[in-house]
């Protein structure tokens, strides 16, 4: 008896066998990555044509050859760009808005989510669905009061707001103060209440408590907010293009079309040079903090 239990336990265990189950997620992996692929094509396939367009010249890109081929590489379209006055003042526009909305925008939302979410008061949650809404309205009807408004402040104090670069200063936060606000308020929910009644037994302030707990712990948060008030405010067209006529007042999206088109002449590879390296900043950080601003985006999705 006893050799025959040793002879079992010395036999080899079985191989799991395969089921269903596993069968299943086999080719449910396969589905999703046929579909991953054809997800990356998709997308992938416009800023590759840019690419290969901004290598060309107009005159290898007008003539009938295949579009998806260099057949003379050159990069004279990228050295006329970042040599023109031109590009490089919508570029510095572009990046002064951009840098200064961005602090705005955090220096008015972050105060506002964490009262929002913290500071419990009455009408809190009504106000914090509200400064949401406002987001929501298309900034298609935006742009025409705010027209109006800046013609009646030039008719009552005679200083133009048209045509004015730094105006955007103050108009671009209308888009990025409120989404930023509930990203925010979302994350600061997330946290867990003790650590502010710690520090309120302890003796500190409301604004201690956002300056030396909340705001190092809600990091991820603050870096999608960041993220996403620079990418709205880099990437605007409908704003400075009603708001700005002048060329040394454009920013980058709005310079790359009025300069580089000139009635039914396009000139595309000048246009594709300049979408890409108008593309690279928000690229650059997009790469380098992608974790956190999905961390950031997903806070609070079932909590608060």
């Amino acid at each position: 008896m006893a050799t025959a239990d040793a002879a079992v336990a010395s036999r080899p265990a079985a191989r799991p066998r395969y089921g269903s189950m596993s069968q299943d997620r086999r080719w449910a992996l396969r589905w999703s990555y046929f579909f991953l692929v054809l997800f990356a094509i998709f997308f992938l396939t416009p800023p590759v044509y840019m690419l290969i367009t901004s290598l060309k010249t107009s005159a290898e890109i007008s003539a009938a050859t295949n579009p998806w081929w260099v057949y003379h590489p050159t990069l004279s379209n990228y050295v006329e760009l970042l040599t023109s006055p031109s590009f490089l003042t919508y570029f510095r526009n572009s990046a002064v808005v951009s840098v200064f909305v961005v602090s705005l925008t955090m220096l008015i939302s972050v105060p506002a989510a964490f009262a929002l979410s913290r500071m419990k008061f009455w009408g809190s949650a009504t106000l914090a669905t509200g400064v949401f809404l406002t987001y929501l309205i298309p900034e298609t009807l935006l742009f025409l009061p705010l027209f109006k408004m800046f013609a009646v402040f030039n008719e009552w104090t005679d200083i133009q707001l048209i045509n004015r670069w730094w105006v955007l200063l103050f108009v671009y936060p209308t888009l990025t103060v409120p989404f930023a606000t509930w990203i925010m308020i979302g994350y600061f929910a997330s946290i867990p209440k003790e650590l502010d009644e710690a520090a309120l037994i302890d003796g500190a302030g409301w604004l201690q408590t956002l300056t030396k707990i909340f705001i190092p712990v809600a990091l991820p948060g603050l870096i999608a907010a960041t993220i996403f008030a620079f990418t709205v405010s880099w990437a605007q067209f409908l704003y400075p293009l009603a708001f700005t006529t002048s060329a040394d007042q454009l920013v980058l999206p709005v310079g790359i079309i009025t300069s580089l088109i000139k009635g039914d002449v396009f000139n595309w590879g000048q246009i594709m040079t300049g979408a890409l390296l108008g593309a690279a900043p928000p690229l650059i950080i997009y790469a380098f903090l992608m974790d956190y601003y999905i961390a950031g985006l997903t806070a609070g999705a079932t909590k608060g």
